[in-house]
């Protein structure tokens, strides 16, 4: 099992070094890192063999950047276009978004709650590690754009917070 630190690391690495790619076989456990984008999805199905629409990405892929990620449709729910002075929080990695420390607790934040920078919003799991997502801002939180338990993608909006004025 790989820690999410020495993952980083090797996403760093990868990032600041020459090389284009990187793949590492640890405890049995692969993980590839690249920089050159995955090939263009297949037009008409659209789905990678093994992996059906809307059936989650592998967790294996979580350390990967998002360029070597291929695009899964997401799953948003229809909202209107976000206000220019709404500070998006986004994902950092592949994985499952849970709400709440446990399934019987109380969700971290809800729609009109105060945050402040550096509380704690939700859990993203990867790899069976469970990573505290972080606001990156004081403020309140405006929307939530994932439902509790389903997959997110590198990238993918989860949050959208209005910042505190000063």
């Amino acid at each position: 099992m790989m820690d999410l630190d020495f993952l980083r690391g090797l996403i760093n690495a990868v990032d600041q070094s020459g090389i284009d790619s990187l793949e590492i076989h640890r405890g049995g456990t692969r993980i590839r890192i690249a920089k050159t984008p995955a090939p263009a999805p297949i037009i008409g199905g659209g789905h990678p063999p093994g992996n059906p629409a809307g059936a989650p990405v592998p967790a294996a892929y979580a350390a990967l950047p998002a360029a070597a990620v291929e695009a899964a449709p997401a799953h948003e729910p229809v909202q209107a276009l976000p206000q220019s002075n709404l500070v998006e929080i986004k994902s950092p990695m592949v994985g499952t978004f849970y709400r709440a420390p446990a399934p019987e607790a109380p969700p971290y934040v809800e729609i009109g709650a105060h945050v402040s920078k550096g509380q704690t919003l939700c859990i993203l799991e990867a790899m069976k590690l469970m990573n505290e997502l972080e606001s990156e801002v004081d403020g309140v939180v405006r929307e939530v754009l994932v439902d509790n338990a389903d997959p997110v993608e590198y990238g993918q909006v989860l949050f959208r917070i209005e910042p505190a004025s000063r």
